[in-house]
């Protein structure tokens, strides 16, 4: 199982990637996706900054897609017949350690631990038995979104959209069944949601279709697969840990 990262040392701040093998990174010459072309150049993980994993083109949302937090959410009644989409962008991309930034026009800002997709190839009309072969990789995702907003707007926009409001990382795995993993949102160490990816109502390689079909996805981008239930409200200083069973933790504080 591969582990890659993102990151800057002390003598670069240009963003690099590496292979994370135990405690050492190997850079790569270019983006994973690209090609994986080990270097010679090698660090110890203590002594480099690691970066979110992700610099899409863009960051898919899918909402409501567990059965459970489609019945505790205040904005559907049933499941929705197809996906929900939305879209979040990249300026709210946060890595991990990163802090979570407050809005003043929000009075509720909620965490929702989430099952993150890398893309590895330019995906158009993919079917879903072929969806697997344009997958990366899998990553942690915290779709951070001011609640009430959400619920005063009627769209979701600037309610997800928030600079610091997409928490990603801490690296990127490779060749993980994804199909019945365990997704746990931690607010200062306690397990507050958990779900399991086999209780999504549209499943991955369905979502790799049916997004495929409306836009073109590009090498790493990134679809957020969306929460289990119990999603609840952040304060100040609130530790929140998004935990996916053999992908990683990811650990980010509300400022």
């Amino acid at each position: 199982m591969k582990k890659y990262i993102r990151y800057l040392t002390e003598k670069d701040q240009t963003p690099q990637y590496g292979v994370l093998q135990n405690d050492t990174v190997t850079e790569l010459a270019k983006t994973p996706w690209e090609e994986v072309i080990e270097t010679d150049i090698k660090f110890n993980l203590e002594s480099v900054r690691q970066l979110s994993p992700v610099e899409p083109t863009k960051i898919i949302c899918i909402g409501l897609n567990y059965h459970a937090h489609v019945k505790a959410s205040y904005s559907a009644d049933e499941a929705p017949e197809n996906p929900l989409l939305f879209l979040k962008p990249t300026s709210s991309i946060v890595g991990d350690g990163d802090d979570i930034i407050h809005p003043k026009q929000s009075e509720r800002v909620d965490y929702e631990a989430e099952l993150g997709v890398v893309i590895g190839k330019t995906a158009k009309d993919v079917s879903e038995k072929d969806a697997d072969q344009y997958i990366f990789g899998l990553t942690c995702v915290n779709d951070v979104t001011a609640r009430d907003l959400q619920k005063k707007d009627g769209q979701w926009s600037r309610a997800k959209g928030f600079d610091t409001f997409c928490p990603t990382g801490p690296h990127i795995v490779q060749n993980i069944d994804y199909t019945d993993i365990l997704i746990e949102g931690i607010v200062n160490g306690e397990v507050l949601q958990s779900g399991r990816t086999s209780q999504m109502i549209f499943k991955i390689p369905f979502l790799i279709a049916y997004i495929s079909s409306i836009m073109t996805l590009y090498p790493g981008d990134l679809i957020s697969t969306g929460t289990p239930a119990k999603i609840a409200p952040m304060k100040s200083g609130d530790e929140i840990e998004v935990r996916i069973e053999n992908v990683g933790s990811l650990k980010n504080k509300m400022a």
